[in-house]
C-alpha cells in the first residue's frame, strides 16, 4: 500500500520534542522524501529506516529545518552506510549552492571526499513542472523568507498526488495545488497568533472549503498549536505517523 510517513513534523526549534520536517513517501516504484531537516538522519535511524532506500529528496526551500540534514546524510552515505545507489536532490534555485554552503560550514574538508554513488542536483524553477524518474513535481510560489527561494509543491507518482504547502503564508495558488490531491500537508504553525511568513489555524479554517484534497494533515506545529491540537477536529501530524494514500 502506498503511504506517507511523517518521519519528522516539527518546527525549526524542536517544539514538543519533534524532529525537523521530513516527509517520507512510499509507492510501488520508489521511496522519496519531501524535505530533510537538520535532525532527519537521526529521525530515520530512530524509526529503523535505511536512508539508502531513498532515491530522491525534494526540498521546498533552503532553510536548515527543511534541508539541513542533507550534509549529514551524504557524510553517512559515504562513510557509514556505504551507499552505492544514485541520489537525486531537487529543490528551488540555489539548492546545490545552499547544500554545499551547509556542508562546508558543518564538515570542512568534506568537499574533497569522492562518493561512490552518483549525486544529481536538480533545480526546479518556481511555477514549473519537472519529472524526476517516476516522480512529477510541480512547484508554486510561496510567501516565506525570500532568501530561501520558497515553494509549495504538488508531487504526482504512481497515480497518487501529495500536495505540501511548505512554510509560508496563504497564497491564491494553494487551492490549485491541493485540488484532487490524495493528501494535502499544510503548515499550521500557530493556533491563533498571526506570524509573518507562516500559516496559522484561523487562516486555514477561513480557506478550508477551497482546499479540495481527499485528506488534509496539519504539520510544523508551534508549542501553542501542539497545546491546542486535541481541541480541533482536523488531523495533526506527529513523528512516526503513517497515512495511507
Amino acid at each position: 500500500m502506498s503511504h506517507v510517513r511523517f518521519v519528522g513534523c516539527g518546527d525549526a526549534f524542536g517544539s514538543g520534542g519533534r524532529f525537523n520536517t521530513c516527509i517520507l513517501v512510499d509507492v510501488p516504484s520508489c521511496r522519496f522524501a519531501i524535505d530533510f531537516g537538520a535532525s532527519s538522519l537521526i529521525a530515520l535511524k530512530a524509526q529503523g529506516i535505511d536512508h539508502n532506500s531513498i532515491s530522491t529528496i525534494i526540498c521546498t526551500h533552503i532553510h536548515g529545518d527543511h534541508c539541513g540534514g542533507i550534509p549529514f546524510l551524504l557524510m553517512d552515505a559515504m562513510l557509514g552506510a556505504k551507499r552505492t545507489a544514485p541520489l537525486t536532490i531537487a529543490g528551488p534555485k540555489g539548492i546545490q549552492a545552499g547544500i554545499f554552503a551547509m556542508r562546508d560550514a558543518l564538515f570542512p574538508g568534506m568537499e574533497r571526499m569522492i562518493p561512490k554513488f552518483d549525486i544529481e542536483f536538480v533545480e526546479i524553477a518556481t511555477g514549473s513542472e519537472r519529472s524526476l524518474g517516476p516522480i512529477n513535481v510541480t512547484t508554486f510560489p510561496a510567501i516565506h523568507t525570500p532568501e530561501t527561494n520558497p515553494t509549495s509543491v504538488r508531487v504526482a507518482v504512481d497515480g497518487k498526488v501529495i500536495a505540501y504547502t511548505g512554510d509560508g503564508e496563504w497564497t491564491s495558488y494553494m487551492p490549485t495545488m491541493a485540488r484532487g490531491a490524495d493528501l494535502l500537508i499544510a503548515e499550521c504553525y500557530f493556533y491563533e497568533k498571526p506570524v509573518k511568513f507562516h500559516l496559522n489555524y484561523p487562516t486555514l479554517k477561513e480557506h478550508w472549503h477551497e482546499l479540495e484534497a481527499r485528506r488534509i494533515v496539519l504539520t510544523h506545529l508551534s508549542p501553542e498549536m501542539i497545546g491546542k491540537a486535541d481541541l480541533i477536529a482536523e488531523i495533526c501530524a506527529y513523528d512516526g505517523m503513517v497515512v495511507g494514500i
